[in-house]
């Protein structure tokens, strides 16, 4: 059996892990693994006694092939905050593409014109958590259902973030999602960035996802070449950078897309945490090189840079 899925975002080329385990995109990390004992539990061949031969092997490779990757990548607090901010860009990137997004389950549909989208949303998602491994051949087309859900959902708070400037964007309504069947109504005019490095930041997107650094940012330097003064470029590739413990350049792109943006949240949020990660290390420096220290270099070995102090790297 195929397990390959391409509605939702996953036909964004982007691995969609909430939508495997059914939880919220905002899930915290208890709940997370909640939801993820209750799928191995019931997916572990020790628990399909009654199971033929062909059922726990399909069980067997939807453990290992999706549920242990997602919860992987979601159980951990640097991966998953990495995660979800990829999952913020894809969002606010649809919002600005709207009218080529297209919905295939009602439920998909019925979100992108509820009143209350987060009480539409959860509690969507929490009963087709009931039964999503009921029969397992349908797990896929299950999944790909929860990933339009996910999508809408980002799509509608990106749209909402945008409602004090916008007032007239921030609602994301039949018009601007074309369902499968339905005519293809025009949209109303959304401002979009230039999209001549939109295949590349898009493929940036997935790579950071899957924890291709290196060719990520290939990916945006390319882009940068087309586009200097795209905020969400900078703000993708300094990234990159934090994630590779390259603090210095991880500043110069964060500064270039808050002075593009002043909004970017990535860099707002950044920023102050560089800035003190950066002090830290100048003033080790000053202290190791004093003559009372000998003159000794520090030693980050092992220290996890920025992202081990503030996610609880190694300790020596």
């Amino acid at each position: 059996m195929s397990l390959r899925i391409d509605r939702g975002l996953f036909k964004y080329d982007f691995i969609d892990h909430h939508a495997v385990l059914c939880v919220p995109v905002d899930a915290d990390v208890k709940d997370i693994r909640k939801r993820y004992l209750n799928i191995a539990r019931r997916l572990h061949p020790d628990s399909r006694i009654a199971a033929n031969d062909s059922e726990k092997q399909l069980s067997s490779e939807l453990l290992s092939k999706l549920v242990n990757p997602a919860y992987e990548k979601l159980s951990l607090e640097r991966t998953r905050g990495e995660y979800i901010l990829v999952l913020s860009q894809i969002g606010k990137r649809l919002l600005q593409e709207s009218s080529t997004v297209e919905l295939h389950s009602k439920l998909a549909k019925e979100l992108a014109t509820a009143t209350n989208i987060d009480l539409f949303y959860k509690s969507a998602i929490a009963k087709i958590a009931e039964t999503q491994f009921d029969a397992l051949q349908q797990v896929p087309q299950v999944i790909a259902q929860i990933s339009e859900l996910n999508l809408v959902y980002l799509m509608r708070i990106a749209g909402q973030s945008l409602a004090t400037a916008t007032p007239t964007q921030s609602k994301i309504n039949s018009s601007t999602l074309k369902p499968n069947s339905a005519k293809n109504i025009a949209p109303p005019a959304v401002p979009k960035e230039d999209s001549a490095a939109e295949q590349y930041l898009r493929r940036a997107e997935s790579l950071i996802a899957k924890n291709q650094l290196a060719q990520a940012k290939v990916e945006l330097q390319d882009a940068l070449k087309l586009e200097p003064k795209n905020s969400r470029c900078h703000s993708l590739i300094a990234m990159v950078y934090l994630r590779q413990n390259q603090l210095k350049m991880a500043k110069i792109h964060f500064d270039n897309a808050l002075k593009l943006d002043p909004k970017d949240q990535s860099a707002l949020e950044w920023i102050p945490k560089i800035e003190k990660a950066l002090g830290r290390q100048s003033g080790a420096t000053q202290v190791n090189s004093s003559p009372k220290n000998g003159g000794k270099q520090p030693d980050n070995s092992g220290g996890g840079g920025l992202f081990g102090g503030l996610f609880g790297g190694k300790k020596k």
